[in-house]
């Protein structure tokens, strides 16, 4: 018998139940990445929206320009160097403006987030997503219409936005509730940290689109974010698996047999729900982070896989009932401000980078990316670290300590030249980014998987929708305070977010104190955890 080629022996060599959990990580990612794919071409158009024009008399010379602007054809607006912006936000209140753009957006998102959890628990994850996706595309592109059909109403944009910000929040429960599903907690932080990576990857590859079109046609900057996000919905319906057991996948504790731990060991830690589970130690990451209320004989992360095998799976919690969850208020309001810092840079990291380093459009937006960079490596890093120390806390709060003084050298150096521009967008990156990642992916998973929870597997989406909808919050006052302040000089925007990560952290100190006044694991009590 000839001997099976290498690729052929590499595809046989994992199970089938490891090629769908590869296949639903990587979907997954796909399906959010082009989320955030759609939201940065406000950024990177921002610069095109607004021109600082060369000479004085510019100002009144742009009223009237705006005004005969549907004399003539929209794509002959970038060829026209006395031309200040796109009406309405040539005037001077221009910051204004497009903040009011950023926060409608952001301030929709976040007040939808509370009830997207709440409604998408109750639904088919599959058909929410493809839902939220699809109307996300036509909102993106009817921005970009707005070019092509020369509308110039500020109202008109503000309403796309706020309806764009709606639609937008089915995605984050929905993903992270399927993801949790197929992979339990060993690694947690680890999965996680490099699957939220999809993120800055969407940040990027948003930048590098909209960037190609911004200085020719800005409208193409929206509509083809638009377009593949709508593709990618299309992708959600024809192949999203919700739960490992729709295709009978090993994911219940009654399924696992010995031969399939042998094979995927990873799901050895549930088995211990079934029988003696007294006889180990609980997890540390439970008694201390989670402050777990006592003895329990149940093995926390059993939760992530039950398909309703309690009484109660199949009840959906209530909101206040996700509030009580020990450790959600406290994360949910560190997250509030990380996220302030992160999507301060996402909505303004690009003009900020024109008005200090003298850049077009393009080459800012570009230039930019290389925060999200430093996002990717932050997210795994802090994924690794928390795994490793078994610490979510802790790990959130180290990172957050070493981002304010880092912010404050960022706005000092960056005026130096793109040398220094480039070091601190790779640094801030990755520490402003690495807490915002762990707590939005694996400790909303934690929490969401709670062992006073019971088994009901259907509370990790209005958990995470709390967690990140308290988080948009910031996200909707990050943007608008820097509309506000930057009129006054960009260094008290970055007090602005200096004074954020502070109190980012200030939430944190009791869960802080808490883990550090543990004790450490002992050996027996990791092993179960940390056999992969």
């Amino acid at each position: 018998m000839a001997r099976l080629p290498a690729g052929i022996r590499f595809i046989v060599s994992f199970s089938r139940d490891q090629w769908y959990r590869a296949f639903i990580f990587v979907l997954t990612f796909l399906l959010y990445a082009s989320f955030h794919l759609s939201r940065k071409p406000i950024s990177i158009v921002k610069g095109e929206l607004h021109k600082h024009c060369a000479g004085g008399e510019a100002e009144p010379s742009f009223s009237g320009q705006s005004s005969g602007a549907g004399h003539r054809p929209p794509r002959q607006l970038p060829d026209n160097e006395t031309d200040c912006g796109w009406a309405p936000f040539d005037k001077n209140n221009y910051q204004q403006l497009l903040g009011a753009l950023d926060y409608s957006f952001l301030c929709a998102y976040a007040i939808g987030m509370y009830l997207s959890g709440i409604i998408g628990e109750r639904l088919p994850i599959r058909y929410y997503l493809t839902f939220g996706m699809l109307a996300s595309g036509a909102f993106t592109s009817l921005f970009g219409l707005g070019y092509f059909y020369n509308i110039h109403s500020f109202g008109f944009y503000v309403v796309t936005q706020i309806l764009n910000g709606l639609v937008q929040t089915t995605g984050w429960p929905s993903v992270v509730t399927c993801l949790s599903n197929w992979f339990g907690k060993g690694r947690r932080g680890l999965i996680m940290g490099v699957w939220n990576s999809h993120t800055s990857v969407g940040n990027i590859l948003g930048s590098l689109i909209a960037g190609y079109w911004v200085s020719t046609c800005w409208g193409l900057s929206f509509i083809v974010p638009g377009a593949i996000v709508a593709a990618m919905g299309i992708v959600c319906f024809l192949f999203l698996i919700e739960h490992p057991k729709d295709i009978r996948c090993s994911s219940t504790l009654s399924m696992h047999s010995k031969g399939y731990e042998s094979t995927v060991d990873r799901f050895r830690l549930h088995r211990p729900a079934l029988h003696g589970e007294k006889s180990r130690p609980l997890d540390p990451e439970m008694q201390c982070l989670l402050l777990a209320d006592g003895k329990s004989s149940i093995c926390p992360s059993h939760v992530v896989v039950l398909p309703g095998d309690s009484g109660n799976s199949m009840t959906a919690i209530s909101f206040t009932g996700a509030l009580r969850i020990p450790g959600v208020i406290e994360f949910s309001l560190c997250l509030l401000f990380a996220k302030l810092v992160s999507y301060t840079f996402l909505f303004w990291l690009p003009l900020y980078i024109t008005s200090v380093d003298h850049l077009d459009a393009k080459k800012a937006g570009e230039l930019s990316t290389l925060f999200d960079v430093g996002g990717i490596f932050g997210g795994i890093l802090a994924g690794v670290i928390s795994d490793r120390l078994e610490k979510r806390a802790s790990t959130c709060g180290l990172m957050l300590l070493l981002a304010a003084p880092t912010l404050y050298v960022f706005s000092s150096v960056s005026k130096m030249g793109l040398e220094a521009t480039v070091a601190m967008l790779l640094l801030s990156g990755a520490l402003v980014s690495g807490p915002y990642a762990l707590i939005t992916t694996a400790v909303s998973a934690d929490l969401g998987t709670h062992k006073s929870l019971k088994g009901n597997a259907h509370a990790l989406s209005t958990v995470t929708a709390i967690i990140d909808g308290t988080g948009s919050v910031g996200a909707a006052l990050g943007p608008l305070l820097a509309g506000l302040i930057s009129p006054s000089g960009w260094s008290n925007v970055f007090y602005m977010l200096m004074f954020a990560d502070a109190c980012a952290l200030l939430f944190l100190i009791r869960l802080i104190h808490k883990e550090l006044s543990c004790p450490g694991p002992t050996a027996g009590g990791q092993a179960p955890l940390k056999e992969h």
